[in-house]
């Protein structure tokens, strides 16, 4: 059993392993820290012969909106960038390979997504065996809202989804609920939140010592969540999302009628232009990668985020600035417009700084 001052919490009970997120007043922001000691659990509990199953959830504040995992520390991005802070690098580094560890745990895994989960605590959810949600469920990949792209493997989940949903998901970064989840590929299960301590006692009980029955056991406490709200413009989505590039998409956008497609054309117009076109570039490259493969890609982007236009000249940098340390909503993207960009500098962004020997992610499989 941890201590309970730490932002993880891990705890075996009977032979399920259970992780806790325990940093709810950031709602359960990811530290590196915290990488580390959920790292260091996993793989301690997968080679444990006596734990059959993992779980992981998040701690909540009474009173407050739940979360299982709002993503990585962004404040803590922004000042070890500029200052030039070696542990950003491992950050980036020892996450991607703590989401390819979940995603290869090689038993039976569990993840309660009751309330906010995005970013990295969707690189979190999105290896396990069995994701579930509840009707607080808020899921989505909005990195490009900071000048930032789908990380944590979303080049690679999002490229599964189906049609150009991935496209959509990731440029616009909409926040899906339960239902929207389900039908999209984001979870397999959704549970009333009353219920999720009956559910993991429930899970403990029926998980044997290689695993058998834990999966089952999700079973009972299973509800429908009701017609997904996004199938109603799957369609529209369908058309914008499949033109063959950023500046076509907009124009197919700006093309439709109806509020659904005005509100996104303007929530695509307050995105950086650049990060943007990385970002289809990125999940369209994903749809013939392995996992592996993808989070190298990504991690070569991550570092380009931060060095290719150092400092105040980062996208990343600057949305970061605009939404979370001057709060002034007001991020001066460069380019400022899609008319403005050229290739070359998305292509930029996909030149690996490592060769093949030398990545930091070399022996992932």
């Amino acid at each position: 059993m941890s201590r309970p001052d730490t932002h993880v919490l891990a705890e075996r009970r009977g032979h399920l392993g259970i992780v806790t997120l325990n940093r709810p007043q950031a709602l359960n922001a990811l530290s590196l820290e915290m990488i580390r000691d959920i790292t260091g659990q996993l793989l301690a509990w997968r080679d444990d012969a006596q734990v059959g199953a993992l779980l992981l959830r998040g701690a909540n504040r009474p009173g407050k909106a739940p979360a299982f995992c709002a993503g990585g520390d962004i404040r803590y991005f922004h000042a070890a960038a500029l200052a030039g802070d070696p542990t950003l690098e491992d950050f980036f580094s020892e996450e991607y390979a703590l989401n390819h560890l979940i995603h290869t745990f090689g038993k039976p895994s569990f993840v309660l997504m009751d309330g906010i989960t995005m970013g990295g605590g969707m690189g979190l959810a999105q290896g396990c065996s069995m994701r579930i949600v509840t009707e607080h469920a808020r899921l989505a990949m909005p990195e490009t809202n900071i000048g930032l792209f789908p990380d944590v493997g979303g080049g690679w989940f999002l490229a599964q989804a189906p049609g150009h949903l991935g496209e959509f998901l990731g440029l616009s970064g909409h926040v899906l609920g339960a239902a929207d989840a389900l039908a999209v590929g984001w979870a397999d299960a959704c549970v009333a939140s009353h219920g999720v301590d009956a559910l993991v006692q429930a899970i403990a009980d029926a998980t044997a010592v290689d695993g058998v029955g834990a999966l089952s056991a999700v079973n009972p406490f299973t509800l429908d969540p009701g017609p997904a709200p996004l199938a109603a413009h799957a369609a529209l989505i369908e058309r914008a999302f499949a033109a063959p590039d950023l500046a076509a998409i907009v124009a197919a956008l700006a093309a439709e009628e109806g509020e659904f497609a005005a509100a996104l054309a303007k929530a695509l117009a307050q995105r950086s232009p650049l990060m943007m076109a990385v970002t289809l570039e990125q999940i369209r490259r994903a749809r013939t990668m392995t996992l592996a493969d993808d989070l190298r890609m990504e991690r070569g982007l991550v570092r380009h985020c931060f060095h290719l236009r150092p400092g105040a000249g980062s996208e990343t940098l600057e949305g970061i600035r605009a939404l979370a340390v001057d709060k002034d909503h007001a991020p001066r993207w460069s380019p400022a417009t899609v008319a403005d960009l050229r290739p070359s500098m998305v292509e930029a962004f996909f030149a690996s700084p490592w060769p093949a020997h030398a990545h930091p992610l070399r022996d992932l499989d």
